[in-house]
């Protein structure tokens, strides 16, 4: 079967790291018979350059019908200054693009590394056993309620505005989705939210409590503060399987667990949105890190997380679940035999650039495979 592949570089480092996942995939399609067709379009701030908008209708029309969109990080301080009217979906490419393709249900796995314990700065006797995915909401709460917008009070002072929203269905889908990814691991689901100070958290905690006790009640269902989880995140992250949130403090906390892999250059992610009639769902795979303008260009960015979201494309969007863990077994090879790229390294160790480490998994994809 052929299945169709958008590509969206972005901005920054974005571009290069993509190119590296590009080649471990392209490495499928030459020994795995991966057969894939193959189209590339701008988004973000490279797309804004050329066509004035930061995604194109015509992207946005492809990545619906796409089986996969992989995308790199977009935005930057070339383009910050922008003053684009109208809601997030209106102006922000990637925005639109999560939006439209109504891809709610954010995957953002986190586990340590041994060849990288000495990177991250929490003890190697916490990250011992840790393997947790925090799923985020990715379409509604407080980066697309209305109303929003910064207002001149009559004292001519400035009052900023934003809104958190949450519907009962969407809680709902977020639920479903947390206990389907817990009941394949270990059971356990985390619902973290606020409903000590805000209405939204008060029924994000109903409505999870409601889901689990009618269809998952076999299943293990803890609630937790998003201030307290901040810190078991970083004092005990063991206890968490699947940890389920809204879209802010899944921002936050997702960003947090990049201590336990040693960074957030090894954080891959996958957005999924709805099924599709014939069984297939809306699907968007990039790394957690931004575009970092100060090292881009240099060739020296970090693209294991980009190459990690390609597994992840593997096995939720092309059903190769084997390929997805022969990727993820090439990465931690490649580390476990030296390659550092300079985010990695600690202790004077030596460092290859994006293309090496690219090298340096498809090395190991070879030594694998035999």
């Amino acid at each position: 079967m052929t299945r169709t592949l958008l590509v969206l570089p972005g901005d920054g480092i974005g571009v290069e790291v993509t190119e590296q996942a590009m080649r471990v995939v392209g490495w499928f399609e030459e020994h795995r018979g991966l057969d894939l067709a193959i189209e590339e379009r701008l988004l973000g701030g490279a797309c804004y350059d050329v066509h004035g908008v930061m995604v194109e209708d015509e992207t946005v029309e492809k990545a619906r019908r796409a089986d996969a969109v992989l995308c790199g990080a977009v935005g930057g301080p070339k383009w910050d200054s922008l003053e684009l009217e109208g809601a997030p979906e209106e102006k922000d490419g990637l925005s639109r693009l999560r939006k439209e393709l109504d891809l709610y249900a954010n995957l953002r796995p986190a586990r340590p590394y041994d060849a990288l314990k000495k990177k991250s700065p929490l003890k190697p006797e916490i990250l011992d056993g840790v393997d947790l995915i925090v799923l985020r909401e990715l379409t509604s709460g407080l980066y697309f309620g209305q109303p929003r917008g910064i207002e001149t009070l009559r004292d001519n002072s400035e009052r900023g505005l934003d809104t958190q929203v949450y519907t009962t269905a969407e809680i709902e889908r977020m639920a479903h989705a947390a206990f389907g990814l817990a009941r394949d691991r270990r059971g356990i689901v985390h619902s973290v939210e606020k409903s000590n100070v805000m209405e939204s958290g008060v029924l994000w905690r109903r409505v999870v409590s409601r889901v689990h006790a009618e269809d998952y009640a076999d299943m293990t269902l803890i609630h937790m503060l998003a201030d307290n989880c901040a810190l078991q995140l970083v004092s005990n992250p063991r206890q968490f399987d699947v940890l389920v949130t809204d879209n802010m403090f899944g921002d936050l906390l997702s960003d947090i667990t990049g201590a336990i892999p040693g960074g957030l250059g090894m954080l891959p992610s996958a957005s999924l949105g709805p099924m599709r009639d014939d069984r297939t769902r809306p699907a968007l795979y990039e790394p957690v890190h931004g575009t970092a303008p100060d090292i881009a260009g240099k060739g020296i960015a970090n693209p294991l997380a980009a190459i990690l979201s390609a597994a992840m494309m593997m096995r939720w969007s092309f059903d190769r679940a084997g390929d997805a863990e022969l990727i993820e077994r090439a990465v931690e090879a490649a580390l476990d035999g030296g390659a550092r790229t300079i985010d990695l390294a600690v202790d004077g160790e030596a460092t290859i650039g994006t293309e090496a480490m690219g090298d340096a998994v498809l090395a190991e994809l070879d030594r694998l495979s035999d």
